[in-house]
């Protein structure tokens, strides 16, 4: 998995100048981590508990000829993906619902969530999906995926969607999407989101993903 908005809380073993921590840390970080926010905040805050909503996408290279250069980015499927059946699969996972179906088990505590939104939509030969809900399940995101992408493959039916939630059963679910094309894209918190598009994602719907 990737991450465009992940946030992170500590508490410093001493004072630091607030304006050139993120400097400091990024001279420090390897090449593949990057701090671009600083902010003080109250005692309280938690990174993790103080969320009040999620965003994750997942990027599916369509097409029939993998890409080496987004073999590490993105989801390689080679069957067409109807979007339109996906869309109404979809339709049945908003709201709050007992997501165990979709999720690693076992899972201690509640497997209820809220997803408010998901949206499905072709960007060149990329598929974007994007889950916002106020917190997720150990891989709920990859296998959300991994059956939506069933159904657009035309191997299950949009229809299905409340049976496989009904059943409280990850059986009932379809298969995890790989970790490579997931990214955690952005944390809402009362006066701040971390939201940033992954540069996989971010081309126009009208042009090609790179490489």
């Amino acid at each position: 998995m990737h991450a465009s908005g992940q946030v992170i809380s500590f508490t410093p073993p001493r004072a630091f100048p607030i304006d050139r921590l993120s400097l400091a840390l990024n001279n420090l970080l390897p090449d593949d981590v990057s701090v671009r926010d600083v902010a003080q905040v109250d005692e309280e805050f938690s990174a993790r508990r103080s969320a009040r909503s999620r965003t994750y996408v997942y990027a599916i290279l369509n097409r029939a000829e993998p890409s080496p250069l987004l073999a590490r980015y993105a989801w390689h499927v080679r069957r067409p993906l109807d979007l339109d059946a996906m869309h109404a699969a979809a339709a049945h996972l908003l709201g709050e619902h007992d997501f165990r179906s979709f999720c690693a088990l076992p899972e201690s505590g509640s497997t209820t969530r809220s997803l408010s939104s998901v949206v499905i939509e072709q960007r060149g030969e990329l598929v974007r999906l994007q889950f916002v809900a106020d917190g997720f399940l150990h891989h709920m995101v990859r296998t959300l995926t991994g059956t939506l992408a069933e159904c657009g493959a035309g191997r299950r039916d949009p229809s299905a969607f409340a049976a496989i939630l009904a059943a409280c059963d990850r059986s009932a679910a379809g298969l995890n999407a790989p970790p490579h094309g997931l990214y955690l894209a952005g944390i809402t918190y009362d006066e701040y989101d971390s939201y940033r598009e992954p540069w996989v994602t971010s081309v126009r719907k009208d042009t090609e993903p790179r490489g």
